[in-house]
């Protein structure tokens, strides 16, 4: 015997999200209980959060306006993968079609590929223009107010909690008013310009608006543009701890390392439980040199989501740097357990092999991150430096060549393909990929003490003094640096310069 049943799922477009709060107040204040992505899931819990909780509910609901299946051809598209899920659990599916949604359009039709053709054959909700309320009444008395055979899954603790943030969240939000609805209606009938620009001119105080359009300009390379977003964003909400962490972000992808770590700071003081915003944090940390920090950052968002793979990575790579290489490779060990698919744990755990002198594991890890991840520069990078390690100069070369056709401009690998074109005799290519990697990045202390000791070696000993003098200065304690200035300098007859350098070598190499 059926039963009726009150959880709802709601499936969206992040650029419908005035919609689905709409909704979700709607539902909530007659006693629903409504989860839906409010904030924005962090990467590493994403899939098992969204899908767990389509497990633990009887009915989907899946906005639909005239844009919002566009990327749906995409087999890994979340929309997709979203109702794809609810029609293998046999979920009560309610198409909400917003205006200007047909599913016999052309451009609509064609997305509706595989199981998701399934989706027109279900009893839709038409909410026409101005009567939205209305068509709520009628949601929840005739298309929820059924009785269901659903077998429904609970959810994990990391699942619920995670519902239980979101809902916490969505329910500080304002009532969403009819004018913001009244400007998704106008963009859709219009199918003008992108709609967050659109919202942004009929709503400017709307806070969450700001905050994805911040999203969207970072993850199109435009920080700066997305720091002004974000910044607009907290000063119309400034209690939302994602939308400090999100600046955060972008500041240490700025190298405003102090400030995303300020930014860091006041996401976890609004939300003392934001696992997300101590990993990032930490890697803040970790870019400042302050790796015991990081570890501490690490831990206390590791003890917040224990399943947070890339807390665990990232944890590894700070140890790894504090020369913990067992306590790394068990970090990246965790990392692959809880996500066998993460190319970066394979590829982080193969250099800390590297370190170990397993240079046969370490080819494998990096093996299996390019077989995870077909465009990893990165990868092809590390795995050169094995092959170089290993006598394999070819096989290095081959890496490294791949790697900068991946990254034009990677100065790790421009600096790695000199030294082996240096060791097959091409003194050319040697100098010339040298200064493509200075060139990259000016401050890159390992190329400017490379160069000089290839200098040095050529008999240009003036060239190879002030190569090696900059590297110094760029980074003080970079003992084979000073090691090799010492040779240089007492070649000249600087004998005193060349003690003092032995002398810090000794003190950092006994410290």
């Amino acid at each position: 015997m059926g039963r009726i049943e009150k959880t709802v799922f709601i499936s969206y477009r992040r650029t419908n999200l005035p919609w689905a709060l709409a909704i979700f107040q709607d539902l909530t204040q007659h006693g629903y209980d409504v989860f839906f992505d409010y904030t924005g899931i962090a990467s590493g819990d994403f899939e098992r959060v969204i899908l767990e909780n389509i497990h633990a509910r009887a009915h989907f609901l899946v906005l639909l306006t005239p844009s919002a299946l566009e990327r749906c051809e995409d087999p890994h598209d979340w929309l997709r993968r979203e109702i794809e899920t609810a029609l293998d659990d046999r979920r009560n599916i309610v198409p909400v079609m917003l205006e200007g949604f047909d599913f016999a359009t052309p451009a609509i039709a064609d997305q509706l590929t595989g199981k998701l053709a399934a989706l027109k054959h279900y009893n839709a909700l038409s909410v026409p223009p101005d009567y939205f309320w209305e068509a709520m009444g009628r949601l929840r008395d005739k298309y929820l107010n059924v009785a269901l055979d659903a077998v429904l899954q609970p959810a994990s603790p990391v699942a619920r909690e995670a519902a239980t943030q979101q809902q916490g969240e969505a329910a500080k939000a304002p009532q969403v008013a009819e004018e913001e609805l009244a400007a998704q209606q106008r963009y859709e009938r219009e199918q003008g310009a992108p709609l967050l620009g659109q919202k942004l001119r009929v709503q400017p105080d709307y806070a969450a608006v700001f905050n994805d359009r911040g999203v969207a300009r970072r993850d199109e390379g435009d920080l700066e543009g997305a720091i002004e977003d974000f910044t607009h964003s907290i000063r119309l909400n400034p209690r939302c701890a994602q939308t400090f962490s999100n600046r955060g972000v972008v500041r240490r992808a700025k190298g405003d390392l102090t400030g995303a770590i300020e930014d860091h700071n006041q996401a976890i003081l609004h939300n003392p439980a934001y696992a997300e915003a101590f990993n990032n944090r930490g890697n803040a940390r970790c870019d400042k040199g302050d790796l015991a920090g990081a570890i501490e950052d690490y831990n206390q968002a590791i003890q917040l989501r224990p399943g947070y793979a890339e807390a665990f990575n990232n944890r590894g790579i700070a140890r790894r740097g504090k020369g913990d290489l067992e306590g790394a490779i068990g970090d990246f060990n965790q990392a692959i357990q809880l996500k066998p698919d993460y190319p970066e744990a394979f590829t982080n755990r193969g250099t800390a092999r590297r370190d170990k002198g397993d240079l046969k594991g370490a080819i494998e890890d990096h093996n299996q991150a390019i077989h995870l991840k077909p465009g990893y520069a990165d990868a092809f990078n590390n795995r050169g430096i094995v092959r170089h390690i290993k006598g394999d100069l070819e096989g290095a070369l081959r890496d490294f060549d791949e790697a900068i056709r991946l990254r034009p401009n990677f100065p790790e690998a421009l600096n790695n393909r000199a030294n082996v074109r240096g060791a097959k005799g091409d003194l050319e290519g040697e100098m010339r990929d040298f200064n493509e990697a200075i060139r990259a990045r000016p401050g890159y202390a390992e190329a400017f003490a490379n160069r000089g000791i290839a200098r040095y070696t050529r008999g240009d000993t003036k060239g190879g003094l002030e190569d090696l003098n900059e590297a110094v200065r760029l980074k003080p304690n970079y003992a084979l640096a000073l090691s090799n200035r010492a040779i240089a300098r007492r070649s000249t007859g600087d004998m005193e310069g060349s003690l003092q350098d032995l002398n810090e070598v000794i003190r950092l190499k006994s410290g």
